[in-house]
């Protein structure tokens, strides 16, 4: 076994691939480290995905659009279009390299989401007769078939099924999504999704109308002083995530260039996440050349667990797999309004957020000693004034709100950047333990923005012309308990130092080194329980190589120390490789992936992350002992249709069978293919 590990992992790091991808150049195994990332990540992957599916004009891109892109900084994004303002038209994309401060890293990052096109854009009216001729539409649909028999779909007799209803799912076990895009110059957008997960019903019982889940948008953007206009199913993000938060932030695992970058305002909803949007209207109005106002209208249906009248929780995973699923489908309303004030000058920003939102019965989670302060009642109200000053080399940012009981969360941060490839990063935050906001999305390390204080002191610089560093520590405090960790006033700490290197154009290489430490519950062997040190150690490497625009290497390394004060000791390798191959004349590209791991248990578990069909975001968690492969095809027909497919294999050599509960697999391998179909017209 040990030697077929070998030669799988030297043969598929000694072959030259093609298919240069946002994702491979992206080392997305840096940026998950539990399973709070790993969720955030799957979400938000999909958004970075329909930019890179969409691309801006290089010629013609304004800075709201480069505000999208979560790499580049403010100062990077004012040398960018000062070099278009400048030398513009841009006639090649190796002009990106006369721009101040752009590094082989950024470059490779910028061209996933760009395109060299006419300096002046044709402005055809915005009329029924142009919309129906010059649009560009898109419809994708993707599947999953089963290869394995999970125990949430074997036959079980009824009397079973009557003492235990959740151990069968009601559907069948495919998966099958559908999405439909229109798209007009960049001022008009429809949308429409369509999901289904497997061991959900399809056209049956509770599922008559077909699909799950089911999303639409109509999008309007700059029609004269209308600046955005959207009805269906939509996000809001304003200021920096302390009051109303449903769009992307990097967090503290990415680029600390963009700490300043407050929400992107009102925009259309295209991921197929159940839970994180909201369904109605909203709309920013230009009421000067300075000045923006928003407000938004959402009422949508929620999952809950009901009782007595209370919402005992929130359900968020979207499934309706299980009866228990089905009992709490729907069981709750919520209404939500908003609005936004806005100043953009040249030196100073800033904003004022105010979101109200009532359910129809009143929260009230099951207590317990940590939820003391988790959010309760009937109607929730919130509201924030966020800012950003200029001044020289020096960018101060942030935001303060207050629930509707005056309980107080604050958030700023202050940058020094000498050069434009070098920042300075100073990030205080207060978030009191009283503090309640339902849609807030902030920098912080709890999952909620509540009960935390804590400081952030990072550098990210460009040593040399080739070698980037990022550095951070982070010291955090929570004034209250929390989940599993049953003592107030704790403490923990975060560290990370990373560096890449591009010797050449061809080569680049990244090493990164984290640590973690914080309080966690501990019950010995006798039984006696404390609070206890838990630390977390990652080392990660990663090697691409890429001689030329149609050819790519990548292996990565990564290894997992973790423990506990005093306690046990566990430890994860994994050793990972990535092999694309394709031909410009024949239109077929495979990739080929591959991953070993080893690791102690649950808590030195690896994350790896593989090619995958698009939108999909292909990332697991793996612990234990075995070997992880999968082959990526992909075939264009004609420039209109392309047809992708994947198929994977996990073997397990440590088990017997995958999985526990309706998801169980007898066996120790795990196998997955999925297929999917893109028209363009």
């Amino acid at each position: 076994m040990l030697k077929s590990i070998i030669i799988f992992w030297i043969l598929s790091n000694c072959v030259l691939t093609t298919l240069l991808a946002q994702s491979e150049v992206t080392a997305w195994e840096t940026y998950v480290d539990n399973e709070k990332d790993l969720a955030y990540w799957q979400e938000h992957y999909e958004e970075l995905s329909e930019l890179a599916e969409h691309p801006f004009n290089i010629n013609t891109v304004t800075k709201e659009q480069l505000e999208q892109l979560p790499f580049l900084s403010d100062r990077l994004i004012e040398n960018i279009l000062y070099y278009v303002y400048k030398y513009n038209p841009i006639k090649s994309e190796n002009e990106l390299w006369g721009i101040e401060g752009m590094d082989y890293q950024t470059q490779n990052l910028l061209r996933q989401f760009i395109y060299v096109g006419e300096a002046t854009e044709n402005k055809q009216k915005l009329t029924l007769k142009n919309l129906l001729k010059y649009n560009k539409q898109e419809l994708l649909t993707r599947i999953d078939i089963p290869l394995n028999k999970k125990a949430g779909y074997a036959p079980y007799p009824p009397e079973e099924l009557a003492e235990s209803p959740n151990k069968k799912y009601y559907g069948d076990a495919f998966y099958h999504n559908l999405r439909y895009r229109f798209q007009y110059r960049n001022q008009v957008f429809i949308g429409f999704t369509a999901e289904k997960d497997a061991g959900e019903p399809f056209f049956k019982l509770y599922n008559r109308k077909g699909y799950d889940f089911y999303s639409a948008y109509v999008f309007l953007q700059d029609i004269k002083q209308l600046k955005t206009l959207v009805a269906g199913n939509y996000k809001v993000s304003f200021g920096y995530g302390l009051v109303m938060n449903t769009g992307f932030s990097f967090g503290k695992s990415g680029n600390r260039n963009n700490i300043h970058r407050y929400g992107s305002g009102i925009g259309k909803y295209t991921s197929v996440n159940e839970a994180n949007y909201l369904q109605g209207i909203g709309a920013t109005y230009r009421l000067s050349a300075k000045w923006n106002l928003s407000a938004w209208y959402s009422f949508r249906n929620q999952d809950a667990r009901v009782d007595n009248l209370f919402i005992n929780s929130l359900k968020t995973d979207g499934y309706h797999r299980l009866k228990s699923d089905i009992d709490k489908k729907n069981t709750i309303s919520n209404h939500l309004v908003g609005s936004n004030l806005t100043y953009n000058g040249k030196y100073v920003e800033y904003g004022l957020t105010a979101v109200y939102n009532i359910f129809n019965m009143p929260l009230n989670p099951d207590f317990r000693p940590y939820n003391r302060y988790y959010p309760r009642g009937r109607d929730f109200y919130n509201m924030g004034i966020f800012y950003k000053f200029f001044f020289h080399k020096f960018i101060f940012s942030g935001e303060t709100a207050v629930d509707k009981q005056g309980s107080l969360a604050t958030l700023s941060a202050l940058s020094y950047s000498p050069s434009v490839n070098t920042v300075f990063t100073l990030i205080n935050r207060y978030y009191d333990k009283r503090y309640q906001s339902i849609y807030a999305n902030a920098f912080s390390e709890n999952s909620r923005i509540q009960n935390e204080a804590g400081i952030y002191i990072g550098l990210e610089t460009n040593l040399f012309s080739r070698v980037k560093l990022l550095c951070y520590a982070d010291f955090f405090y929570f004034p209250y308990r929390k989940y599993q960790v049953d003592k107030d006033k704790t403490v923990g700490m975060e560290g990370v130092f990373q560096l890449s290197y591009s010797p050449v154009n061809s080569l680049s290489m990244l090493i990164k080194y984290g640590y973690k430490n914080k309080a966690k519950n501990y019950t010995s062997p006798s039984d006696s329980k404390y609070v206890i040190p838990d630390i977390r150690q990652r080392l990660h490497y990663q090697l691409t190589y890429s001689p030329n625009e149609q050819t790519l290497l990548k292996t990565v390394v990564e290894y997992v120390h973790s423990s506990r004060w005093k306690q046990s000791v566990s430890h994860g390798l994994a050793l990972g490789g990535t092999v694309k191959t394709g031909w410009k004349r024949f239109p077929v590209q495979a990739v080929l992936s591959g991953v070993w791991f080893k690791t102690s248990d649950y808590s030195s578990r690896v994350y790896m992350y593989e090619p995958g069909l698009l939108y999909a975001f292909s990332m697991t968690s793996f612990y234990g002992e075995g070997l992880r492969m999968a082959v990526n095809l992909r075939y264009a027909v004609n420039k209109r249709l392309i047809i992708q497919a994947k198929w994977g294999m996990t073997n397990y050599s440590d088990r017997d069978k995958i999985g526990s509960g309706a998801e169980e697999i007898m066996g120790n391998k795990k196998y997955d293919l999925q297929f999917q179909a893109r028209l363009k017209w």
